[in-house]
C-alpha cells in the first residue's frame, strides 16, 4: 500500500499532468471558445480536458452548420454538450435546432418517391393561375381536417407539372400537426409488394391501408394485373373509404381515362371491376387538373 507521502506525490503528479494537458488544450481556439461559455473554475475544467476537447469539436461544427445534410458530428442532428452543475461538468447529447425543426418530417414516409418531397413546402409553391384553385382546396382540407373531413384530391395533368410536390407540401404541413402520412409511387410499390410475399407483405400492406393520409402517386402508370387491381387496389380503397381515411391520387389520366386503363389487365378485360375502383376513387376524392411546365427538365 502507498504511504501518505507517496500518495501525496502521486496525487501531485496527476494534478500536474491534468494542468499541463489543460494548458495545452487552451492553445486550441475551439476548446477556448467552448470553456468560455461554461464560466467554470479552471480547477474544475481541467478534470474534464479530454471530454471537453471532444465536445469542442462538435461545438465548432454546430457553429458553422447550415443544416442536417452537412452535419459532421458523431450522431447526426445531435451535439455533445457540457453543462456546469455546481462543481462538476455533466455531458449529454443535445438535439440541434435543425433536427428539432425538421422532426415533423418523420411523420411522412416515402415509398419509392424522391426524397426531395420531404422538403416540399407551401412557401415554395408556384402560385400561378393553374395552381390557385388547387392550393385553396388544400388549405381548406387542412383547416377542416380535425372538424369535418373533406374529400381528398385526385390531381391529374401533364407529366412533370409538380403534382406530387403539391400534395407532398400538404402532407408536410399536416405532419406539423402530428398527422402521419405515406406517399407511395404505385408502380414501384406494387412491384415491391409482390416481391415481399415471403417476408413482410402483410405489414407493408396494412401500413398503407391504415395510415391517416395516403397519396397513391402515378396511378395509371403501373403494369396492371388482375392481382394488383382486384387483390391490392380495390380492397385498399374499400377499406379507406369505409374508414373515412383521406386518400389522395396523382395521375397523368383523367378519371375517365383511368377507368379505361383499369379495365384492361393482364388477364383480360373487365369493365365492371374498373368501374368499381373508379367509384371508390370518386367517393374518396375530387378531381383537379394541373397543366403546366415540365419542372423535371
Amino acid at each position: 500500500m502507498l504511504e501518505v507521502k507517496e500518495f501525496a506525490k502521486v496525487s501531485q503528479d496527476v494534478q500536474l499532468k491534468l494542468k499541463q494537458d489543460f494548458i495545452k488544450a487552451l492553445e486550441d481556439r475551439k476548446f477556448n471558445e467552448l470553456i468560455q461559455t461554461l464560466k467554470a473554475d479552471e480547477n474544475i475544467l481541467m478534470k474534464y480536458t479530454s471530454r471537453l476537447k471532444e465536445a469542442s469539436i462538435e461545438f465548432d461544427n454546430c457553429k458553422n452548420c447550415h443544416g442536417l445534410e452537412t452535419c459532421h458530428n458523431k450522431i447526426k442532428g445531435f451535439s455533445y454538450v457540457p453543462t456546469k452543475d455546481n462543481n462538476i461538468i455533466i455531458f449529454s447529447y443535445k438535439e440541434c435546432h435543425f433536427k428539432a425543426k425538421d422532426s415533423y418530417k418523420d411523420n411522412v414516409l416515402l415509398f419509392d418517391v424522391p426524397q426531395a418531397i420531404k422538403n416540399a413546402s407551401f412557401k415554395d409553391l408556384y402560385k400561378d393561375k393553374n395552381r390557385i384553385e388547387i392550393i385553396k382546396k388544400m388549405k381548406s382540407f387542412m383547416d377542416n381536417y380535425f372538424v369535418n373531413k373533406e374529400k381528398a384530391i385526385y390531381l391529374h395533368g401533364s407529366f412533370g407539372s409538380g403534382k406530387t410536390y403539391l400534395i407532398g407540401a400538404l402532407f408536410n404541413e399536416m405532419a406539423k400537426k402530428n398527422v402521419k402520412g405515406i406517399i407511395i409511387h404505385l408502380p414501384e410499390f406494387l412491384r415491391g409488394l409482390k416481391e415481399s410475399f415471403s417476408t413482410d407483405y402483410s405489414e407493408r400492406y396494412d401500413t398503407i391501408k391504415k395510415v391517416p393520409l395516403l397519396l397513391i402517386d402515378d396511378i395509371g402508370a403501373e403494369y396492371l394485373t388482375g392481382w394488383s387491381r382486384d387483390e391490392v387496389l380495390e380492397p385498399l380503397l374499400q377499406y379507406r373509404m369505409d374508414s373515412n381515411l383521406a386518400t389522395f391520387f396523382t395521375s397523368n389520366f383523367t378519371i375517365e381515362e383511368l377507368e379505361k386503363h383499369l379495365a384492361v389487365a393482364s388477364n383480360g378485360v373487365d369493365r365492371v371491376k374498373a368501374k368499381r375502383i373508379v367509384e371508390r376513387i370518386k367517393q374518396l376524392s375530387e378531381p383537379y387538373e394541373l397543366i403546366g411546365q415540365n419542372y423535371r427538365r
